[in-house]
């Protein structure tokens, strides 16, 4: 943070359009594992699915003749690390991130996971400080200038959507992800998630820079094992 943090932090609340009523969920929200063991990685999670619920209600009333299939694959175009990135960017949340020495001087204010991550990390804080309503509302805000159309769905898919339409195709349950492990330095460090498709008892792994990266490599290699048991 900046020479002011309190400062930035009040500035950053005026962006949201949200005053928290707890400021330490704001400042755990923004604070990265490099930095304390106080890091922002379960409201990240908390984040990703108020996140995902909030976009899905936007386009259930938004898009009214898309399929099941169809608003997933337009859902997982907003909720991508790239779209999460540029909203981040536009909230300058960079600036009153929290990182570890060496995370910093690696350019980790830059890196789209971390942003991106963060992005949600508030959304959990939000969520957790004044519930649901508040933290839809603000999703809504920061999407409101973000494109959302029927033609979107022409996107093409990451291997998360593709894995949760193959098996909703199926009638099976979506499938599970969990960090098994989190690998090297804080400012380099690598995520090993297991994928759990569980009506099939099958699980598969995947390794990536950021947790999101990470489940999308084991979708993939589920992806790939399902389609190769269905030949």
């Amino acid at each position: 943070m900046g020479a002011s943090p309190q400062r930035d932090l009040q500035a950053l609340q005026d962006r949201l359009q949200h005053r928290f009523s707890q400021p330490a969920l704001l400042e755990r929200a923004l604070t990265h594992r490099s930095f304390s063991a106080d890091h922002n990685e379960r409201l990240e999670f908390l984040g990703d699915s108020v996140l995902n619920l909030s976009v899905a209600d936007l386009l259930y009333r938004a898009l009214g003749g898309l399929s099941e299939g169809e608003l997933s694959r337009v859902r997982a175009n907003l909720v991508k690390q790239d779209t999460l990135h540029q909203l981040a960017t536009q909230l300058d949340v960079s600036s009153v991130l929290r990182l570890g020495e060496g995370e910093s001087r690696s350019g980790g204010y830059k890196r789209p996971s971390i942003l991106a991550d963060a992005l949600e990390a508030v959304i959990g804080a939000v969520y957790l400080d004044a519930g649901f309503d508040a933290a839809r509302a603000l999703v809504e805000r920061l999407f409101k200038d973000v494109e959302v159309a029927p033609g979107m769905q022409a996107a093409s898919k990451d291997p998360k959507t593709e894995l949760q339409e193959w098996l909703q195709g199926r009638k099976m349950k979506l499938p599970i992800y969990r960090v098994v492990a989190t690998l090297g330095e804080a400012h380099r460090q690598t995520f090993d998630v297991e994928c759990l498709v569980s009506e099939l008892n099958q699980t598969e792994r995947g390794i990536g820079g950021s947790r999101r990266a990470g489940e999308q490599a084991a979708a993939a290699a589920m992806l790939q094992t399902l389609k190769d048991r269905s030949k």
